[in-house]
């Protein structure tokens, strides 16, 4: 398997095989960092990490990761680079082609992304866009098969806003490797149709099935893994909260819910996490709306059943794999 120069801008891109690539890469490169045994193929190269929406997983990841691999790294904050403001898309591209062998972007349109690797002649990974997150999906497959030592057959429930970039990509990904998918929202929170579609084809390949169901119960009955993401996205604005809290209330993840699913179920959040009061934002709106949790309770984020912290770790490791694999000449895997 050869990836050689890919950009990595969301799954559609990529095969079922590639994916499990990616996945198995992963496991291998954790293997040898816990063995303590060096993987820095990539002395003397560095990249780009843009970033025009903070993060503390994908930045603390890449960077790591990167370290690991024998690379340096430069993190272009919001304020530190001029793209799409001073300086176009696809001049910033060829810039940073010509001093580093790889640029990550983590911000807003999927297209800039887009544009970004239409340009640079360097492999480029997306972080995360509006509409996709595919370095989190990586990580996730990998936690779940840490967990269940396989992937195929396994059913996955994303609770909450199913419109957006992680839905989207869950959609796509259990799609592609056998993982049933049911998006559990009120039908106004659904994914939109044309992306449906196209998962319907990947489904039809792989042996998996899409559903969307509204009723909380229904949805989650013999559930494998069940997965949420905060209701109100990075730039959004703040008023969207209370439209957020009256409509999604009911799919907030409790114990309830995960009793349910199966006995064997787990609990998977791409973090930050809105489960108590301990955070700035947190204490704002229990004081606008009253509310001490949001899309999970306080009792399953810090139970047996949540993974959530493994699955942040697991980030590190994937962004390892998926930029080694797409910088190396070589499989990696037969290193």
């Amino acid at each position: 398997m050869k990836l050689t120069g890919r950009d990595f801008l969301t799954l559609k891109d990529f095969t079922s095989a590639e994916i499990e690539y990616l996945i198995a890469l992963a496991a291998d490169l954790k293997a040898k960092k816990k063995k303590g045994i060096l993987t820095d193929y990539f002395r003397g190269r560095n990249v780009a990490l843009i970033f025009e929406k903070t993060s503390t997983r994908t930045r603390c990841s890449f960077e790591v990761a990167a370290h690991d691999l024998g690379m340096g790294t430069t993190y272009l904050d919001p304020k530190g680079s001029q793209i799409g403001k001073k300086e176009s898309i696809a001049d910033t591209a060829r810039v940073l082609s010509g001093m580093f062998d790889g640029i990550e972007y983590r911000g807003f349109g999927q297209d800039i992304v887009e544009e970004l690797a239409r340009y640079a002649s360097v492999p480029v990974w997306n972080g995360l866009t509006n509409e996709y997150h595919p370095t989190q999906m990586i990580a996730d497959m990998l936690t779940m098969h840490e967990q269940f030592g396989t992937l195929k057959g396994l059913k996955l429930v994303y609770m909450g806003d199913a419109r957006y970039n992680m839905a989207n990509s869950l959609m796509i990904v259990c799609a592609k490797l056998g993982i049933h998918f049911v998006a559990c929202a009120p039908e106004n929170y659904f994914p939109n149709k044309e992306l449906i579609a196209q998962c319907e084809a990947y489904a039809q390949e792989s042996g998996s099935t899409l559903a969307f169901i509204s009723d909380v119960m229904e949805a989650t009955k013999d559930a494998d893994v069940i997965y949420t993401d905060v209701w109100v996205s990075m730039g959004e604005p703040d008023e969207v909260w209370e439209e957020r809290i009256r409509d999604l209330s009911a799919y907030k993840v409790t114990m309830d819910i995960m009793n349910n699913a199966k006995e064997s179920a787990i609990f998977l959040h791409c973090l930050p996490a809105f489960h108590d009061l301990k955070t700035q934002i947190g204490k704002e709106v229990y004081e606008k709306y009253g509310v001490t949790d949001m899309e999970v309770t306080d009792e399953v984020f810090e139970s047996e059943k949540s993974k959530v912290f493994e699955e942040a770790e697991n980030r590190m490791h994937t962004i390892k794999a998926i930029m080694a694999a797409t910088l190396s000449e070589k499989d990696l895997l037969e290193e």
